[in-house]
């Protein structure tokens, strides 16, 4: 599967024809959106009713966010477990999703103020216009937001996994933060800080779903396996593309992560390939403060030069195939198709 992605990637690249392969590898996304429109409509309109205050700083802030968009993947994954396991009926799949979505978009701007980020999906990060501290405090405003809405949704098993992921989440960033700069991470290292920081609320999103609908415990812990997996998939294939040079037509900046200075799989494998004078030089790069062009692009030519990118997603693909095999308890279904087609976006994404 691997090699056939990669094959179609650098065929469409060499051939120009960028806009057949994009239009490819959304299309499980596309179609999920589509088909849950109605409802993330709802969705938007429950976060712009929470977000709203009366201090008028916290509402330019949070309007502000609102306008950066969003892929809403998991808002999305809620609404279609929820579906995959039957509930027709009520809105908790609506406020629930939008709560999971405020979680995320807090804990991007706890994020954006540790890494000192300028910009986010392309444009001006909240800490950017309005300083750390305001950032800091509004991104603990939408969690305060969503514990409400725990409290209001009424049920003990959605409260006590929600409460849990966001502590999940919030460790997921010390470890990061620990071991930030460390070139020599180990790779289980690396996954247990994207499976805190990301893969943790990929899980809580799906199993959410199953637990609107009493479903039982071998249901619930298929769709949270799924979701863990998808996320680790999806957050593998972000640090990724943060490397791949052979996508930047589709529009994506890549090096943040590089002139930030985080160590994600790609600089992990690449320096475990490494000899040993460019082991140094890496150590030294990241030790660094800061990071020029140059650097980056002198990087991408080793990353190249040892096959890395393909590593990489070699390394994503145990994870799909872990996410699409838990679900083959559920009878087929359009969600279900869906859901499995999202596992292969996670990884062909190219945004």
């Amino acid at each position: 599967m691997i090699s056939i992605i990669l094959s179609q990637l650098y065929y469409f690249k060499v051939m120009g024809t960028v806009v057949h392969l994009e239009k490819r590898i959304n299309n499980s996304y596309s179609e999920l959106k589509h088909s849950f429109e109605d409802k993330l409509i709802l969705v938007e309109e429950k976060i712009k009713t929470k977000l709203s205050s009366k201090v008028e700083l916290v509402d330019e802030m949070t309007k502000y966010h609102l306008r950066t968009g969003g892929k809403r993947i998991r808002a999305l994954l809620t609404l279609a477990s929820a579906k995959l396991c039957g509930y027709s009926k009520g809105i908790r799949d609506v406020n629930l999703a939008a709560c999971i979505e405020l979680i995320h978009a807090a804990t991007l701007m706890h994020d954006d103020v540790i890494d000192n980020a300028n910009t986010r999906r392309g444009k001006k990060t909240l800490n950017k216009i309005w300083g750390n501290q305001s950032s800091i405090l509004v991104g603990d405003y939408l969690l305060s937001r969503c514990f409400e809405m725990m409290v209001e949704d009424g049920n003990l098993e959605v409260l006590k996994l929600l409460s849990k992921t966001s502590a999940e989440i919030s460790q997921g960033e010390v470890l990061q933060l620990q071991h930030k700069g460390e070139i020599d991470m180990l790779e289980e290292t690396y996954l247990k800080i994207i499976s805190a920081k990301t893969a943790s609320l990929f899980a809580a999103a799906t199993k959410v779903g199953s637990i609107l609908s009493n479903k039982e415990n071998k249901i619930k812990d298929a769709l949270e396996f799924y979701g863990k997996n998808l996320g680790l998939t999806f957050q593998i294939a972000d640090d990724t593309l943060d490397y791949n040079s052979e996508l930047k037509l589709f529009g994506k900046e890549i090096g943040n992560d590089f002139y930030e200075g985080k160590v994600t799989l790609p600089i992990i494998l690449l320096y475990q390939k490494s000899k040993d004078t460019e082991k140094e030089k890496l150590k030294v790069l990241f030790k660094k403060k800061d990071r020029s062009t140059e650097e980056f692009k002198n990087v991408l030519l080793m990353i190249k030069k040892y096959n890395i990118i393909f590593e990489c997603y070699r390394k994503a693909e145990y994870f799909i195939n872990l996410a699409s095999n838990s679900l083959s308890i559920f009878e087929e279904s359009k969600e279900k198709d869906m859901l499995q087609g999202l596992t292969s976006f996670s990884l062909e994404r190219t945004f």
